[in-house]
């Protein structure tokens, strides 16, 4: 049984936690739609609608041409505890 495809919902969700866990630090750039497809085996759109998503939870900002970066500093609810 091939392995379940996740939403954007689901997509978001394990950006943001890999955003937490440090994968991708505040500044970095995150994957293309295009990458996000090809990662997560879902289409360009549904890759858009998980960054869409991100940006909703405060976690993302778009620098037209250039890409979608995590935001520097990061929102509060998102900071790593220690």
């Amino acid at each position: 049984m091939p392995p379940e495809r996740l939403t954007y919902r689901g997509i978001a969700l394990d950006l943001e936690k890999r955003i937490k866990a440090g994968d991708y630090p505040p500044g970095s750039r995150l994957p293309s739609y295009r990458e996000l497809a090809e990662l997560y085996s879902v289409s360009p759109t549904t890759g858009q609608a998980a960054i869409r998503e991100l940006r909703a939870m405060g976690y993302t900002d778009t620098v037209l041409g250039v890409g979608v970066f995590v935001v520097d500093p990061l929102p509060v609810k998102a900071r790593p505890e220690g």
